[in-house]
């Protein structure tokens, strides 16, 4: 079981991993064995999640989710095939956690009363400086 958060934990069944060859450090190794690891989560078929958090996370990670509704995660940092499937999984763990949790909803701020006052002094300012600058009248 992988833990997710307190209330939520995925089953290892529902993640399936592909091996690749991998850019990036690893010299000639690189050209042999297949380090890059993709973690996919089909986020529809998954048994542990209730609609609720399914529909939350297809919502919230849509731009990492495929039509068919499978979360990929990729990772080909490190040199060896263990070391990606622990970054793997701990980056999946990360985006999930984050798109499940609750988002508080912003309660916008009224404006200071001495900030106000500030601004409409200083456009009084601003007013009389530029007036300060114009020609006299001369039907004065």
């Amino acid at each position: 079981m992988i833990e997710i958060n307190d209330e939520v934990e995925i089953d290892d069944s529902e993640l399936e991993y592909e091996f690749a060859r991998s850019s990036g450090p690893g010299g000639q190794n690189v050209n042999k064995v297949e380090t890059k690891v993709t973690l996919r989560f089909d986020i529809d078929a998954s048994r542990t999640l209730t609609d609720d958090q399914k529909a939350r996370l297809a919502e919230r990670l849509a731009t990492r989710v495929t039509r068919d509704g499978v979360l990929r995660v990729t990772s080909q940092r490190h040199r060896s095939r263990e070391a990606n499937r622990h970054a793997a999984i701990a980056r999946f763990i990360e985006l999930v956690d984050d798109a499940l949790s609750e988002r508080t909803e912003r309660r916008p701020t009224k404006i200071p009363r001495a900030a106000r006052r500030r601004r409409l002094e200083n456009k009084r300012r601003q007013s009389r400086k530029k007036a300060l600058r114009r020609p006299p009248d001369p039907h004065d």
